[in-house]
């Protein structure tokens, strides 16, 4: 018996069991009578096999009973225990549905707006292509590196969502077979676009990494996700995925590059996800990529942290100044306040 929060489905094998107790007859007695086996016939009375003709004839011959009731009746059966299941999963589907970030989502034209419920979870099921939310526990994204800023169960779902809508955008976008070399001979013609305009470059760093077997998808941030960029495997290409709407340049290149090396250091598609020494493995690798340490540790040294010298030590390095800027505040060296006006923001439109 399944039930549900309006139906109660009950199997035939619940009537062959009371006319078994209205006739006093053991199971045992009843399968010799029925030539099947005891397990088979236990099966049948807890509704664990079908009721099949074959079957309904045999009852009809022990018990009596017609071999079209036997057999309406398992029709009545298998059709309400598909909508008391049903029922159940869009039950909890529901509840599923309030963690994901629907408003965004919608807002962003991922999914229709609506605010009935089993519709968001109609909507939910189709961006995600699964039957029953429930599914994503698995999850269906496996081994996605990725940089956020904060590890809690509502980031979680708005990643599921943001990948899920890289994953579809990627599938527009044709890859060579992925080549880890290739990508490493590229770094500095990447590192030199810091300089440039993103209605430039953003067309050549997609068309690059995509002959690299990297497909570069840029997306808007979806509030609480705390998320950067996140990378991860999708058949024979790797989908690269970054937040760019209203991003300092900063952040945006050291998210690509924090991305760049979870692929050059092999930590996308592991089971658990990324490590704590995997992300700061990949931060370090940022870091040295845009603003190489020698370089860095010698102007800290100089301990001059005024506009014109941190102008003149980015152009020296062929980095955007505004990069310089967010390296020193992040470590400390000026306060949070100063020089924003060097700071270049990109509006991306994905």
């Amino acid at each position: 018996m399944v039930r549900s929060r309006t139906i109660i489905a009950s199997p035939p094998g619940a009537t062959i069991k009371e006319q078994l107790v209205d006739r006093g007859m053991s199971q045992k007695e009843f399968a010799l009578r029925m030539d099947m086996s005891e397990k088979h016939i236990s099966r049948l009375i807890n509704g664990e096999v079908q009721l099949t003709p074959d079957m309904s004839t045999r009852l009809e011959m022990v018990l009596g009973m017609p071999a079209q009731f036997w057999s309406r009746l398992e029709s009545i059966y298998r059709e309400k225990l598909a909508k008391a299941r049903a029922e159940n999963e869009m039950d909890a589907d529901i509840e599923l549905a309030k963690k994901f970030p629907y408003k965004e989502m919608s807002r962003n034209g991922w999914v229709p707006e609506t605010t009935q419920a089993t519709e968001k979870v109609f909507h939910l099921r189709k961006h995600f292509e699964v039957v029953q939310l429930g599914l994503l526990h698995g999850p269906l994204t496996p081994g996605i590196a990725c940089r956020r800023l904060a590890d809690n169960e509502k980031a979680d779902y708005a990643l599921y969502a943001w990948a899920q809508k890289a994953k579809l955008e990627a599938r527009h976008i044709n890859t060579k077979p992925v080549d880890i070399n290739k990508l490493l001979k590229i770094l500095t013609r990447i590192r030199e676009m810091t300089r440039g305009n993103p209605r430039t470059f953003c067309g050549e760093l997609v068309s690059m990494l995509a002959d690299c077997g990297i497909a570069t998808i840029f997306l808007p941030h979806i509030g609480g996700s705390f998320l950067h960029g996140a990378t991860f495997y999708d058949g024979g290409k790797i989908v690269m995925g970054l937040t760019v709407r209203g991003k300092d340049a900063d952040r945006f290149w050291f998210s690509l590059f924090h991305e760049i090396a979870h692929i050059i250091y092999g930590h996308i598609g592991q089971s658990e996800g990324t490590s704590d020494a995997d992300e700061s493995a990949a931060d370090e690798f940022a870091k040295e990529t845009l603003i190489p340490y020698q370089e860095f540790d010698s102007f800290i040294a100089r301990k001059d942290f005024s506009k014109p010298s941190l102008v003149q030590f980015a152009n020296k390095v062929g980095i955007d100044a505004g990069i310089v800027v967010g390296r020193l505040q992040k470590e400390g060296y000026i306060q949070y306040c100063w020089y924003n006006d060097l700071k270049t923001k990109y509006e991306i439109t994905p």
